[in-house]
């Protein structure tokens, strides 16, 4: 299998600062921004200018600078921004979905070469010298739709895991209505007055002794609308014991009440014994509340909860805030009928995922496979 160097096939130009316009603007053209690498469903306009760089069905666009540094798409047309780069090639022997395949292949390598201590910049030099292996062009399209098939049962199975988070949505809404504007008429309680509700700490970080432990402690970035069982950072027992940590009992709510961009107001459950930050709100386990049925009734109320933040360029909630914060209060019987069927949809759910992520272990396995040259020879041509 020939192999080439990046640079002796495309042509690597940067984009430019663009400006946006709405989408009733006449005679705009798509301008491509570094999220739409990942979701490109949300499109944003700007008229056409001589002087900004485009991309289109034949480019490949990758993310050049930032914390998305690394990201690559392609098929996408449109002028691209200053963070983004687009590479072009004139080459006939290239199939520009499987070069852009074994660029996605390639994110962590992207991602160790970058330069910058704050902000990650892609390198060009290291991206110009990385090695592409070019099999013939029909190899090349075979490997591309043979990966594209794998990653179209991987959409399915979100799509169908998507659906299901809607049937609980629909299942809580037809059993109890909209909890913002209670139009069932249930009862209606601060939380503070249902539950116990406390706020975790953090450990010193400049003693050894109370990090790399064994006990789970939560960042508000692991609360995500997620039941959690692992965490990133485990705290020693002399950590707990010497901080404002407090190790919380499986099935207690957190509530994120400050927290970067969409964080704030997000709930998780754990499903764990679990110590957190202070920025975490923790709603202990309350016998006579079904704390599924109060989980699922929270993240219903997100925009509510973090429409209470308060203070300046980053507004946030604190414990008093979420002890006053009111919550629909049903009879405990609909609550289990609820939770019920919500563990029945939930165990549809896991059997999904489980396929899921069996499939994605196979779609990469089938990528790294197929770029050593050992998913079709040439001779299969």
């Amino acid at each position: 299998m020939k192999k080439v160097k990046l640079k002796d096939i495309f042509e690597i130009r940067k984009g430019k600062k663009v400006e946006s316009v709405d989408e009733f603007t006449p005679n705009k053209v798509r301008y491509i921004q570094i999220e739409d690498l990942r979701d490109d469903s949300n499109i944003k306009y700007c008229l056409p200018e001589k002087n900004y760089v485009y991309a289109n069905s034949e480019s490949i666009i990758i993310a050049w600078d930032g914390a998305n540094a690394g990201t690559v798409s392609y098929g996408l047309e449109g002028a691209i921004g200053s963070t983004l780069a687009v590479l072009e090639s004139n080459n006939k022997n290239v199939y520009i979905p499987y070069i852009g395949k074994y660029l996605q292949s390639k994110f962590d390598y992207l991602r160790a070469t970058c330069t910058g201590a704050t902000i990650p910049h892609i390198s060009r030099k290291a991206l110009e010298n990385l090695v592409i292996p070019i099999p013939s062009i029909e190899t090349q399209m075979l490997i591309s739709k043979t990966l594209d098939k794998v990653k179209s049962l991987i959409d399915k199975r979100k799509a169908q895991i998507e659906a299901l988070d809607q049937l609980t949505q629909s299942v809580f809404l037809e059993m109890f209505g909209d909890p913002n504007c209670n139009t069932k008429n249930h009862k209606k309680v601060p939380l503070g007055e249902v539950f116990e509700i406390k706020t975790g700490g953090t450990p010193s970080r400049s003693n050894n002794n109370y990090w790399n432990g064994e006990i789970p402690w939560v960042k508000t970035t692991e609360v995500n609308e997620n039941v959690i069982i692992h965490t990133e950072e485990f705290i020693t027992v002399d950590g707990l014991s010497n901080s404002n940590a407090v190790l919380f009992p499986k099935d207690t709510i957190l509530i994120a009440m400050y927290g970067q961009g969409k964080t704030r107001g997000r709930t998780a459950m754990l499903g764990i014994e679990a110590t957190t930050n202070q920025a975490c709100a923790a709603l202990l386990p309350n016998n006579e509340i079904e704390q599924d049925f109060m989980w699922r009734q929270l993240m219903f109320q997100y925009d509510a909860l973090r429409t209470l933040g308060r203070g300046g360029n980053q507004p946030n909630l604190n414990l008093n805030l979420v002890r006053q914060f009111e919550v629909i209060l049903p009879p405990v019987s609909m609550q289990k009928k609820f939770v019920t069927i919500v563990k029945d949809i939930e165990k549809a759910k896991s059997h999904l995922l489980y396929s899921m992520e069996e499939l994605k272990a196979m779609y990469n396995s089938l990528m790294q496979r197929a770029f050593r040259g050992e998913l079709f020879t040439e001779e299969h041509e």
